[in-house]
């Protein structure tokens, strides 16, 4: 399986950037995850916050890993952007869409899973931008934390 990353970049304004594109599989998540932590420590972040972030990352990349692709699979890219009070992270697939504004559900006394994900990053998150519909191929997530 290929792995690409881009070396960071600095911009005038001290804005770091990384990219990643992984396999669509879930052995990569942990990856997204690493790369997140080790951006974190050009600059002082909590560790709640860290936290939060890094479950906004899994839940998003793990969204595309489970719901993008069919068993051809495919890739997700990744992109973190390091500014000097908050950390925008975006995910891109070329999968099947989906309706960002679906809502959990209970089957029974059990909360499904639809919509869940992206629950929990609304809440983490101080800013969210969902760019995907339902038979459309592509989706882009980004969001924004203040730290």
């Amino acid at each position: 399986m290929e792995v690409a990353s881009t070396a960071e970049l600095e911009s005038a304004e001290g804005v770091r950037v990384v990219r990643l594109r992984l396999p669509a599989r879930p052995e990569y998540i942990a990856l997204a995850r690493l790369a997140l932590t080790g951006l974190a420590e050009a600059r002082t972040v909590e560790a709640d916050v860290l936290a939060d972030l890094k479950l906004a990352l899994t839940e998003a990349v793990s969204n595309s890993v489970r719901h993008a692709y069919g068993e051809d699979g495919g890739h997700v890219d990744v992109r973190y952007e390091l500014h000097a009070d908050r950390i925008t992270i975006e995910i891109v697939d070329d999968g099947a869409g989906f309706d960002p504004d679906e809502t959990p559900g209970f089957d029974g006394d059990e909360l499904s899973e639809g919509g869940l994900g992206i629950a929990i990053i609304r809440t983490v998150a101080d800013a969210l931008e969902i760019d995907s519909r339902p038979g459309v191929r592509g989706s882009r997530l980004r969001f924004v934390k203040n730290i």
